[in-house]
């Protein structure tokens, strides 16, 4: 990327990254023409290509913001300082409906991506995203008392049982375009009640 990018005016560098996401969340990445990228932020192709070198390199790019935007969101809303593994899924997901009211595309564009199949870019972002949760992961499950949790549990595997059943949980709403939120959160908390209810240990005493 031209660093000269972050040299443009905000308003400038937003209408770039906004029509990447646009274009890009409707459609796949080989489909997605650097022309219509350019068209939708108003300016010229030989422009674009001017602070991004190929359509690679602004999609790695636009990948890059929504992990960085992520993780700033999360540390705002505290998700990192719950010591309590539901309680964490749950700022984690709020974090997301708050990301997703302000940028709409940008969550869409997330998803896909990591889903993309194209061999230019599929390495790339499974290997961010695979880094990713194997560092929270870690992080979350460090802070975790096993004793808390029905016994012979692989508590890695129930961690990422329930990242990718939240994702899976927005990718639906998103795919729904208008999207009603406080359905949303109705319904998570139902997900996360069904969750403790799993995995937790029993108190002494109580039976199914």
């Amino acid at each position: 990327m031209n660093p000269k990018f972050y040299s443009l005016p905000e308003e400038k560098q937003q209408a770039m990254l906004n029509a990447g996401f646009h274009v890009f969340s409707q459609n796949t990445y080989k489909k997605s023409p650097m022309s219509e990228i350019a068209e939708a932020a108003g300016i010229s192709k030989a422009l674009l290509f001017h602070y991004f070198h190929n359509k690679k390199e602004l999609y790695l790019f636009l990948w890059d913001t929504c992990a960085r935007v992520t993780v700033e969101e999360m540390e705002k809303s505290g998700c990192y300082e719950q010591k309590d593994l539901f309680d964490s899924m749950n700022y984690g997901m709020q974090a997301k409906m708050r990301i997703t009211r302000r940028y709409p595309d940008m969550a869409l564009f997330a998803v896909k991506a990591f889903y993309e199949k194209d061999p230019e870019v599929a390495g790339e972002i499974q290997k961010s995203m695979n880094g990713y949760l194997s560092i929270h992961a870690r992080r979350k499950l460090q802070e975790v008392n096993p004793d808390d949790f029905i016994p012979g549990i692989d508590l890695n595997m129930m961690y990422m049982e329930m990242y990718w059943a939240s994702e899976g949980y927005l990718w639906e709403f998103l795919q729904r375009g208008a999207m009603d939120f406080d359905e949303m959160e109705r319904g998570f908390q139902k997900l996360l009640a069904f969750w403790k209810s799993v995995y937790l240990r029993k108190p002494h005493g109580e039976f199914k």
